[in-house]
Order: structure tokens, then sequence, then C-alpha cells
């Protein structure tokens, strides 16, 4: 499941974005936005696989967005101007579709970037160990020992079956080096290990007896993911 946004402030063609995306089972609508202002929140605190974006938009173009975010999304740009394709290749969008965009083209556009983000997903799958800054060095973890990471004021805690390694890298760090199908953020101070979960009640996550809160902002994308 491919789960994305639109950044699109002219409605007729944020309505056939909307319709496109539901006639694709890969797809996941989650967001919509008419500005790319009002996106950056989001992006900031949420990891999305893909984003349709507008270019031509009040206050902030979406080459501006583009400019002032360092996404690991993957972006289609969608505009009635052909003059920002190139402009858009060297930010390395994924492609380019301009208006008015057929179902057809669409569709090639998102098979194109299904493509690249199952390439991305075998290369992670191939590496079973991921490395973690800590003190002075590098330290090995192997993947299916994660248990789940805990924010602690400005350290994460890596919680795995052997022991426990506190790390100064980022959630959005660490979330990048992991398996995306894997894990899953379910609130601001923890990610957890899919695979174990032993029981989820009242909006809580079990695992080995530590009881795991999930927040209002970060349910939908966690039940979506082990509902798939």
């Amino acid at each position: 499941m491919i789960h994305c946004i639109i950044i699109e402030d002219e409605p007729l063609a944020l309505e056939k974005m909307v319709i496109y995306i539901s006639k694709l089972p890969t797809l996941h609508l989650v967001k919509t936005f008419n500005c790319g202002v009002s996106a950056i929140p989001f992006l900031s605190a949420n990891q999305i696989d893909l984003v349709f974006l507008d270019i031509e938009m009040k206050e902030m173009s979406g080459i501006q967005l583009l400019e002032s975010l360092n996404l690991k999304s993957k972006v289609i740009i969608t505009t009635a101007y052909e003059k920002y394709a190139l402009k858009g290749f060297d930010l390395q969008v994924s492609d380019y579709l301009l208006k008015p965009i057929t179902f057809e083209r669409f569709v090639k556009a998102v098979d194109k970037v299904s493509g690249e983000i199952n390439q991305q997903q075998s290369i992670k799958k191939s590496n079973e160990k991921v490395f973690i800054k800590t003190e002075y060095r590098l330290e090995g973890i192997e993947i299916s020992d994660i248990l789940y990471i805990e924010g602690m004021g400005d350290y994460r805690r890596i919680v795995t079956s052997h022991k426990k390694i506190m790390t100064l890298q980022t959630f959005q760090e660490l979330s990048d080096i992991l398996p995306k199908e894997k894990f899953c953020r379910v609130h601001n101070s923890f990610i957890v290990a899919i695979s174990k979960i032993k029981k989820i009640e009242r909006n809580r996550i079990i695992i080995n007896e530590m009881y795991i809160p999930i927040s209002n902002s970060y349910s939908k994308d966690f039940y979506n993911k082990i509902n798939t």
C-alpha cells in the first residue's frame, strides 16, 4: 500500500486526483491540502510514501516547497505548465504530469513510483542489521531483535530482545534505516516492531508487558498498516 497526499489549490483538479486515487487499490489517500504552507507541518511530522504536488499555488509554489523541505517521499508533480519540467527533475521528482491529466498517464506515473518503492524496500529487506550511532561508535543491531524505540528527551532508547541502546539519532533518521513494512510510528515517543506486538487493547500496544500508547495522530496509519 502506497500512502499518499495531494497538495493542489484548484478544486476541480483536486477532485479529479481524489477520484483517480480511489480507483487504484495500491494507493491510500491520507490527506489533501489546498496550499503548500498548510502541508509543511504534516510533512515534517509524518512519513508519507508519495506526494502529488501542484506547482502554481498561492503563498508557496510546489518548487519552493521541495526546496524548503528535505522530503524522503516520492514526488509526482502536477501542473499546467511545461516550463517546470526541467526544474522538477533537477529536484529528483519521480514523474511530471501535465494537466489535464488522463487516467492512463496517471496510472503510468503511479506504476513508476511503485517500482521505485519496491526496489528500495528490497534493498532494505536484504539488510538484516542496522548500525546505530551510540556514544563514539556505531553498534550493529539485528533488525529482528528490535522490540520498540522510545523517545527519552534528547535521546531515543532502542529496546531489543537482549539489550537497550541509547542514541541521539532522531525518530526520522531511525525510520529511514528501518524496513517500513516491519516498523510503525504509533506515538510522538514510540516506534514499534509490528511482529513483536502481543496484543492491542484500549488503544494501547502490549510488547513484552510494556504498554505503549497509540496517539490519535498516528492511529489511522497504524491500523491501516496492520490490516493490509
